[in-house]
């Protein structure tokens, strides 16, 4: 591929991610966000992380799999639990890696 064109690409990946995530801000900046609409944004991170965790944890071959071997879904049972009682974010990574270092472990 030819130099320019590698470097043209560059630029315009840069302007579609770049844009996007600096209109907002400029145009918020200076403003104070109704009551409403701040709340219904808190929960933005938390429908984003859902909508990837779930099918990673539910879902082998286009197919819910709730078997015993499905290692991730039994250690983020517990993890979700010490995340909601503490929301502690190391100490539910730490967990959910041990329950899966554990399992895979003990159980192949």
């Amino acid at each position: 591929m030819d130099q320019k064109i590698v470097f043209l690409t560059f630029l315009g990946m840069l302007a579609v991610t770049y844009i996007p995530r600096v209109l907002p801000m400029l145009a918020l900046a200076s403003r104070t966000l109704p009551e409403p609409v701040v709340r219904w944004l808190s929960y933005v991170p938390v429908a984003v992380l859902s909508a990837m965790l779930f099918p990673a944890l539910l879902l082998k071959d286009t197919s819910f799999n709730f078997e015993p071997d499905n290692y991730f879904l039994w250690a983020a049972i517990p993890a979700f639990i010490l995340a909601w009682r503490t929301r502690s974010f190391f100490g539910t990574v730490a967990l959910g890696m041990a329950l899966v270092a554990g399992a895979r472990y003990f159980f192949g």
